[in-house]
């Protein structure tokens, strides 16, 4: 009588699928554990090719503000009267003459005044300057600051040298800063009412009679 030897079983399709997935896992593990090792997280801080730093505004404006824009805007300044005088003439000629832009914008113009300082109201000063009966003088005083134009008054900073618009943007906000900090922070709108001030700035003017100057400087002189 032959005895049959015992039949073992076969692998079938389903346990060469149960080899197959498990080998699959391991595999996965591994590939997950390789990118891991060789991802690179950045900071909020850094962005672009290379994980180059980002725009920092505060920096830019604090090695800006105060070695290079206020000495170009005490240089260039033109007096106000003056300027004037040539905007009623023709805003074009007295840009070419006395400002700066870009591109096809308004011109932008380092200035200086002497007048009367009036009520402070919606973050402007008013001033009585003599000659210019027939203009709206303001001085910037915040807390609020608005516009560009001690970014684009200087001549030296355009838009070629910022990755994109919204720094060049942050750029003239992060000068305006500086100005709260450095010249505002220091300046008692309220008390200077009725007194002389001589103000150093620069302006934006869009028509000749509204001159709306973000400040430099501001002293009482009385």
């Amino acid at each position: 009588m032959t005895t049959a030897a015992p039949e073992r079983p076969e692998r079938g399709a389903a346990g060469r699928r149960l080899t197959l997935g498990r080998g699959s896992l391991i595999a996965a593990a591994l590939l997950a554990i390789a990118i891991a090792a060789t991802t690179t997280y950045r900071s909020e801080s850094e962005a672009g090719a290379g994980g180059k730093p980002g725009f920092d505004p505060a920096a830019y404006a604090a090695r800006t503000y105060g070695p290079k824009v206020v000495p170009a805007i005490r240089k260039n300044a033109v007096d106000i009267t003056t300027l004037h005088e040539a905007m009623a003439d023709g805003m074009e000629a007295a840009g070419k003459r006395h400002g700066h832009r870009a591109g096809t914008g308004p011109y932008s113009y380092a200035v200086t005044l002497t007048g009367t300082a009036g009520p402070a109201r919606g973050g402007l000063m008013e001033v009585t300057v003599p000659g210019l009966a027939d203009a709206r003088v303001s001085v910037q005083v915040g807390p609020a600051l608005n516009g560009t134009a001690l970014r684009d008054a200087v001549g030296f900073i355009t838009f070629g040298q910022f990755v994109n618009q919204v720094d060049y943007a942050d750029a003239a906000t992060a000068l305006n800063a500086e100005v709260k900090a450095t010249v505002l922070k220091k300046f008692d709108a309220a008390a200077a009412e009725g007194e002389q001030v001589e103000v150093t700035g620069a302006m934006t003017p869009l028509t000749a009679d509204v001159l709306t100057v973000t400040p430099i400087s501001i002293e009482s002189t009385s």
